[in-house]
């Protein structure tokens, strides 16, 4: 049995300057999580060149998890723990902020002079209360780690969390789900029941769920006490889907620019902390991206 979904989220473009545009599904007014992912980016997919202006400088972020994932193309991580690592498709890169990190995206040096396609996710999951001033960190999981199966006429691949009687090596602090589905055309996939929060984002084409249509870039939050019966709404493409969910937030965050936290306090701090440039910075990096010119503190 296929159950409706309860929400439909159609997201925002946010230009983030030198032309790299996301498509921005969490936050929203309607949804403000799924599970603990509290951030939700689309990204590309971007031609880069050359000439493309499109390295995320050096910010910080406290109480999150960055979780990056590429479908295509290349970014070069670098942070101030001195982690420097190469961000290939396939691969999930869970950078831990905790109390404060500090870090940058940028074009690889060896593909400066190359032109290919930049074309990915990246999600915030919100730390438990309890780690959420924990010391940061950075794991990087290779592609060849991650599981991938077939399931029913989808190819799936176990970024995070449990599914389908596979496991993925990426260790989390709670309950996390993170799917990428690739579907076959006019073919279908059910997914099992779940307790959790759960939602599909459908990537590149429209998809069915039971009866009802799900347009492309699109994040629809699942029923959580039925069955999902997935299907391409193409006979002749395939479509890419990402799943995500997890246990629910043990309580309320507040997000504000590249913090997330259980108390405002926290937000201010680490603001003062980027502000006084006291928070870290990254090795042989210079630049910055400055606090928001909006922000005014609260005594």
């Amino acid at each position: 049995m296929n159950g409706p979904t309860s929400l439909r989220l159609s997201g925002h473009v946010k230009d983030l300057g030198g032309g790299f545009v996301v498509r921005r599904m969490l936050p929203s007014l309607q949804c403000r999580a799924i599970g603990p992912f509290v951030f939700f980016d689309h990204f590309g997919p971007v031609a880069v060149t050359p000439q493309s202006q499109i390295d995320v400088r050096p910010h910080p972020h406290i109480g999150l998890a960055t979780v990056t994932y590429l479908f295509e193309g290349a970014m070069m991580h670098r942070d101030s723990l001195g982690s420097e690592q190469l961000i290939e498709p396939g691969a999930i890169n869970w950078m831990t902020a905790g109390r404060g990190i500090v870090h940058s995206e940028r074009k690889p040096q060896h593909l400066a002079a190359a032109s290919y396609t930049n074309h990915g996710i990246q999600l915030w999951a919100a730390l438990p209360l309890s780690d959420e001033q924990m010391q940061p960190s950075f794991t990087h999981t290779p592609a060849s780690r991650i599981p991938q199966l077939k399931v029913d006429d989808a190819q799936v691949r176990v970024l995070i969390g449990s599914a389908f009687d596979h496991r993925s090596p990426v260790k989390t602090l709670t309950e996390t789900l993170y799917l990428d589905i690739v579907l076959q055309a006019g073919g279908g996939i059910e997914l099992p029941v779940s307790l959790n929060e759960t939602a599909i984002y459908t990537v590149d084409n429209d998809a069915m769920l039971g009866r009802e249509f799900i347009p492309r870039h699109t994040l629809a939050v699942l029923d959580p006490h039925h069955v999902s019966q997935i299907e391409n709404a193409s006979r002749t493409d395939t479509v890419r889907l990402i799943v995500i969910g997890g246990m629910r937030l043990d309580a309320p965050r507040h997000l504000w620019w590249n913090f997330v936290a259980s108390d405002t306090a926290l937000i201010e701090r680490a603001a003062q902390r980027w502000e006084d440039r006291t928070m870290g910075s990254v090795p042989g990096d210079e630049e910055f991206i400055a606090l928001p010119e909006r922000y005014v503190r609260r005594r």
